[in-house]
């Protein structure tokens, strides 16, 4: 177990932390009270977690602006969403458009794509901050371009791409987003947006647990599944059923878990998505002013006044990036991340490749008065340098 004394969690980029305590109640009594399986049996028990999954379903699609609550899909988390919507979408010789800000859940598969299928990558330009320009789209849309992809918030930098605009220019490509950092603290419509593929995950801002995830998939868009298996459905057939969303949900799902996701998403609809983005905008403001005025420290991402999301990347002179998340964490009691964070394609966008950078993300959860701590920490680091 790790050391119960008190700690500034400045994290919350990798995995939201506190979770509502409405999540771990919802968990802990699914696990107390019901059967696992849904689907699987006619028993009270398995009607009551299908339900569970229904309504949970119902709820994201509701959230995310889909009309039809079975084209959303559950996954173990948006790595596994991002893979089935990239193997399924992109075929031999096909074109893509991406950024220089994604993360490896969506490079990697681009790369070997583009190794084993012949897939043509084209990479987005950025600016030094992250974002990019919706007008670079259409000049380099080809015949063969089936899909855009957009990191919606960048979890290097925070830049926020503007979909709308995105959405509004992308021809007869499929425009697939990738909401894990904006999910639950910025607007996100599918409809609205013209977005075709929405792959999202639980356990950031959706305040739900790791291991859950999932995708959005628009009206009439079609793909094969990643995996195939048992779906409680048309048992009597050896071949994967058509229907929607069974045939992407092979094995039994987790079913504590998308009930914590739902309790999360409930948390969110009672406080309210715009309070959450505008505590975290606050909290960010603040460390951006006060990381501003510490000699030595560079600040990477939108300038201040830009919209932005919460995660704060830094470089310090005379530290490594390594160095100031242990002596954050070791002397100070703060949980940073340095590094890479999985996505070295931004951080050559930005300059910051391959030492990476300190990365602060503060959440709903956190205090005025934690960023304050976090300030003097670093101004205390780097008068010692």
């Amino acid at each position: 177990m790790p050391d119960p004394s008190p700690c500034i969690y400045l994290d919350n980029a990798a995995t939201s932390f506190p979770k509502p305590p409405e999540v771990g109640e919802t968990m802990l009594r699914m696990i107390r009270e019901i059967s696992l399986s849904p689907g699987r049996s006619a028993h009270r028990f398995s009607l009551a977690a299908s339900r569970v999954i229904f309504e949970a379903r119902e709820r994201v699609a509701d959230f995310f602006g889909c009309p039809d609550s079975s084209r959303v899909v559950f996954t173990s988390n948006v790595t596994e969403a991002l893979n089935v919507g990239i193997f399924g979408l992109l075929q031999t010789g096909a074109h893509v458009l991406t950024t220089g800000m994604e993360h490896n859940s969506v490079m990697r598969p681009l790369r070997y794509l583009e190794k084993t299928r012949g897939v043509i990558l084209t990479i987005l330009p950025t600016d030094p901050t992250g974002g990019i320009d919706p007008d670079d789209i259409p000049k380099h849309l080809k015949a063969k371009t089936r899909l855009i992809i957009i990191n919606h918030v960048s979890n290097v930098t925070g830049a926020v791409a503007d979909l709308a605009a995105i959405g509004a220019r992308k021809g007869g490509a499929l425009l697939m987003v990738d909401a894990a950092q904006s999910a639950g603290v910025f607007p996100l419509d599918m409809e609205a947006f013209g977005i075709d593929f929405l792959a999202f995950t639980g356990h950031k801002g959706l305040f739900g647990p790791t291991g859950t995830g999932g995708f959005l998939l628009r009206q009439g868009l079609v793909l094969p599944p990643l995996t195939m298996g048992g779906t409680g459905s048309n048992s009597e057939l050896e071949e994967q059923p058509q229907l929607m969303p069974d045939c992407f949900e092979s094995g039994t799902p987790n079913t504590v878990g998308i009930g914590g996701l739902a309790a999360g998403l409930e948390c969110i609809q009672k406080i309210g998505r715009e309070t959450i983005r505008l505590r975290e905008a606050s909290l960010t403001r603040t460390l951006l002013e006060g990381l501003s005025r510490i000699q030595g420290v560079t600040v990477y991402g939108p300038i201040p006044g830009e919209t932005r999301g919460s995660a704060v990347s830094l470089t310090m002179v005379g530290k490594s990036v390594t160095d100031l998340a242990f002596l954050l964490d070791r002397n100070f009691g703060i949980m940073a991340r340095a590094g890479l964070h999985c996505a070295p394609a931004a951080h050559r966008s930005i300059t910051t490749f391959p030492q990476g950078t300190l990365r602060l993300s503060p959440g709903f959860f956190n205090t005025e008065g934690d960023i304050r701590s976090v300030l003097a920490a670093l101004e205390q680091i780097n008068a010692t340098r």
